[in-house]
């Protein structure tokens, strides 16, 4: 990207270089077909029509969401397979909208409590042989999800009701700490198998085994899973960055910022400037091992220490001159899944020139 921030860009604004993005999606994609495993990417990362063709045009064999709510703009969109990777809990007007979906696309929808089936099944009638059923199980991020040896019950529970059991589905979260990767996706891969012995010997017949997170998706080596659903190797963010599980050079969503306020260090004050993208734009993530709420890819030695909802703050280091008042920089976000939440649209950027606005189609369709 041209570090140049156009003057008709207005700040603070999100900016996607699309070469970037192409190549993370291509790479990701190629890496999938050599392994054999199919590629259901997590949407709810970037929320746009446009990234979603592209994904899908690269060869994914569906989309991951994870409300019914992005299912629809989707499935609106063209999308004609879909996977809601969230234990429902399905009440007459989701039963409804699901049964409208299953007009639309193939969907299927993730459940992990034998309550949870049963109230699915009842409400959807016989719809529910139309939408497909996973299993969550529960990998060593402790969220949601069984543990691998009461899926069985979860499943019979779930075909007792007319729901169409599909296979099992599981999220290693516990990959988002340093050091951790590696140790996720090996308890991913374990507990996914068991998982899947388990419903063989009850006498199921497993279609989809499905994994998968950005820190351990592209991690070599044997696995239970016939497909997974990174989502923000797409863009790649700070956190991603400081895991590394991407360098600078992979990061395609930056927020354009302008210096609002700068100060050398006098007074017992520290040498620091104020960007105006606070909190409403970059989110306020900040895992308690991230060195900031966000980095500055020109000034890696830069911290993020303070957000406000306008402000920035951000302490810089004395081997790099302050930036005047009215500079324009580029920050990365820890979790661009939250920022791109925040804007309606971003600019889609090519050599430094807005090529392209896309619309965050499915912005606030949590439900």
């Amino acid at each position: 990207m041209n570090h140049l921030i156009r003057a008709d860009i207005p700040t603070p604004a999100i900016l996607i270089d699309v070469g970037i993005l192409d190549r993370n999606i291509e790479r990701m994609a190629e890496s999938m077909r050599s392994r054999g495993i199919s590629l259901r990417p997590h949407v709810k990362t970037h929320k746009t029509l446009e990234i979603a063709a592209k994904q899908l045009a690269a060869g994914a064999t569906g989309l991951t969401v994870a409300t019914i709510g992005e299912a629809e703009v989707f499935a609106d969109g063209g999308a004609s397979d879909i996977f809601i990777a969230y234990p429902l809990w399905v009440d007459a007007r989701q039963a409804e909208r699901l049964r409208a979906l299953a007009d639309e696309c193939r969907i299927a929808v993730g459940v992990d409590s034998v309550e949870g089936a049963t109230a699915m099944g009842r409400q959807l009638g016989s719809a529910g042989s139309r939408i497909e059923v996973l299993v969550e199980v529960d990998s060593g991020h402790h969220r949601s999800g069984v543990l691998p040896d009461e899926v069985v019950d979860v499943a019979k529970a779930a075909a007792d009701s007319g729901l169409n059991v599909a296979g099992i589905f599981t999220f290693p979260g516990h990959s988002y700490k340093p050091g951790m990767p590696s140790g996720a996706a090996g308890n991913e891969n374990e507990a996914l198998a068991q998982a899947a012995r388990e419903l063989t010997a009850a006498g199921f017949a497993i279609r989809t085994i499905s994994g998968g997170s950005t820190p351990t998706v592209l991690i070599g080596g044997e696995t239970a899973a016939t497909e997974l659903r990174p989502g923000v190797y797409v863009f790649g963010d700070a956190q991603q960055l400081e895991l590394e599980r991407c360098a600078w050079e992979d990061i395609a969503l930056s927020v354009a910022a302008t210096v609002v306020s700068r100060h050398e260090a006098r007074g017992g004050n520290v040498r620091r400037v104020v960007v105006d993208a606070g909190s409403k734009i970059l989110g306020s993530d900040r895992p308690d091992w991230a060195t900031g709420y966000g980095r500055l890819p020109e000034y890696p030695d830069a911290r993020i220490t303070a957000l406000s909802e306008h402000h920035a703050t951000v302490v810089w280091p004395d081997s790099e001159e302050l930036p005047a008042l009215g500079a324009r920089v580029r920050v990365i976000p820890n979790h661009v899944c939250l920022a791109m939440n925040l804007v309606d649209e971003v600019h889609a950027v090519q050599d430094g020139a807005v090529v392209d606005r896309w619309k965050v189609a499915a912005r606030g369709r949590n439900s």
